[in-house]
C-alpha cells in the first residue's frame, strides 16, 4: 500500500494529495482530507481505477463520488454527469455499449423523468422516462 502527503495532527481541513491502492487492487491519485475521526477520505477531485478496467474520473465527498464525473466501465458503457453518494442523480449522460444514449434525468440510478434517447440508427427519440419504460416517446425530426 502507498500513500503519500500525510496530514500533520491538528490539520483536518488541509487538502491532500495522494496516491493510494487499496487492498482490492483499487488505486486512488487524487485530493482527499481527514475525516473527524482522523481516517483518510476522498475529498475534492481524484480518479480512482479498479484492477478490472472500471474507472471514476470526478469529484468525491466523504469517500463517495458525489458531484460530477465520469464513470467508465470496460465494457463501452460510461456515465458522465451529477452523482450523489455514488449514484447516478440529477443530470447526465448514460452511453450503452452499442453507442446509443440516453441523456436526460437520473433519480438513485434510474432514467426518470424527462430525457432524450438516441438509438442504434441515430434516431433521436424524445419523452418521459420512469426506469427502463418510456412509453409515448416521440421521434425527433431533424428537418
Amino acid at each position: 500500500m502507498m500513500e503519500e502527503g500525510i496530514a500533520k495532527a491538528g490539520e483536518t481541513s488541509e487538502v491532500l494529495q495522494i496516491s493510494f491502492v487499496f487492498p482490492n487492487g483499487d488505486t486512488y491519485d487524487g485530493e482527499c482530507s481527514r475525516s473527524s475521526t482522523g481516517a483518510i477520505e476522498r475529498s475534492g477531485m481524484g480518479v480512482n481505477r479498479g484492477p478490472k478496467g472500471m474507472t471514476y474520473t470526478g469529484s468525491w465527498k466523504k469517500d463517495r463520488m458525489h458531484g460530477l464525473g465520469k464513470l467508465e466501465h470496460p465494457s463501452g458503457a460510461m456515465y458522465e454527469g451529477e452523482f450523489i453518494g455514488n449514484k447516478f442523480h440529477g443530470r447526465g449522460t448514460y452511453t450503452f455499449p452499442d453507442g446509443t444514449q440516453y441523456v436526460g434525468n437520473f433519480i438513485e440510478n434510474k432514467m426518470i423523468g424527462e430525457g432524450e434517447y438516441v438509438d442504434a440508427n441515430k434516431l433521436q427519440w424524445k419523452g418521459s422516462f420512469h426506469h427502463k419504460a418510456a412509453p409515448g416517446l416521440k421521434l425527433r425530426l431533424k428537418m
